[in-house]
């Protein structure tokens, strides 16, 4: 691991802590410089997604937080809470096996989203479900009451 700071090669773990999403914290401190930083390691979860069309990539976290963040942006939905929301999805995709289909992560993410925050739930559903027009909006706030 390369020092941050110097970008020396040496490094030193004076910490390690396992989170609660499956990763490790890790407290390093650089044997040139002697400044410290944190890092954190998650384990591939090696699936396989299935898009729309038929064609497949690796699994991306930072794609499927993107897109839940910006569904809560400006949203009083906490980071931790976000973070949680895609360790508990991993969860679900790992038991699923090695492909999953958008579409079943997408309908984790609108289960997960409906329970935090029904604006955001609604910000996920009008792109997940591509709505064309203020009635498609209308269809979804129907299942609210």
């Amino acid at each position: 691991m390369k020092c941050l700071f110097c970008k020396n090669e040496g490094t030193r773990v004076i910490d390690k802590r396992e989170s609660t999403d499956n990763s490790f914290r890790r407290r390093r401190e650089c044997k040139k410089c002697k400044k410290r930083f944190t890092t954190y390691e998650r384990p591939e979860i090696g699936i396989t997604v299935v898009k729309k069309d038929g064609t497949r990539e690796n699994y991306d976290r930072e794609k499927l937080k993107k897109g839940v963040m910006k569904s809560c942006e400006k949203r009083d939905v906490p980071v931790e809470k976000i973070e949680e929301i895609i360790s508990k999805i991993e969860e679900k995709l790992r038991e699923k096996g090695p492909e999953v289909k958008t579409s079943k992560i997408g309908r984790e993410v609108m289960k997960k989203l409906k329970r935090v925050d029904k604006i955001a739930y609604i910000r996920f559903a009008s792109v997940y479900r591509e709505f064309k027009d203020i009635e498609d909006f209308e269809t979804e706030l129907k299942k609210f009451n």
